[in-house]
């Protein structure tokens, strides 16, 4: 079975949502899978995910509201197969506790999946308006339609 991390600082906004988008979706293509989120940062440990991005995600049919965020820690290098990370900060965070070259492939920026070799950011909607958590919403859901389609061809393979 598969198992992918997504991460971003808090585990509150992006990496929640990007982790109910790719359920869903999985879900949806009955692809056997583990999902997971985290966050680099300590500072929502055990908190739900921030009540803007529970209300986005439930408005296009995506429920994250059960979810707890976490805080990334080496053993996930061990426990999953893809890390993916919303920003380069978090890239920079992630592979600093990586232990070698197998831990750090495994950590991709997620919109590398629609914009290969971009490095673009998910922008962190925290501090922004409703319209910030839509945005993210819609380039979460591209990049989780990319990673959903390769997880189905590699599960017919």
């Amino acid at each position: 079975m598969q198992r992918i991390l997504m991460v971003c600082l808090g585990n509150i906004c992006r990496s929640p949502l990007a982790e109910g988008i790719l359920r869903s979706k999985t879900e949806a293509l009955n692809i056997d899978i583990h999902i997971d989120s985290a966050g680099t940062s300590n500072y929502h440990i055990g908190e739900h995910p921030d009540s803007r991005t529970t209300t986005n995600a439930k408005k296009h049919g995506v429920d994250v509201s059960k979810l707890k965020a976490r805080q990334f820690s080496v053993d996930d290098f061990d426990h999953f197969d893809k890390i993916f990370v919303m920003d380069s900060f978090n890239y920079a965070d992630v592979v600093s506790l990586s232990r070698n070259e197998n831990d750090r492939k495994k950590v991709e920026m997620i919109l590398n999946t629609v914009y290969p070799n971009s490095n673009m950011n998910v922008p962190d909607p925290y501090f922004g308006g409703e319209q910030g958590f839509e945005n993210v919403f819609i380039l979460l859901d591209k990049a989780c339609d990319v990673i959903a389609n390769s997880l189905l061809q590699h599960s017919k393979a």
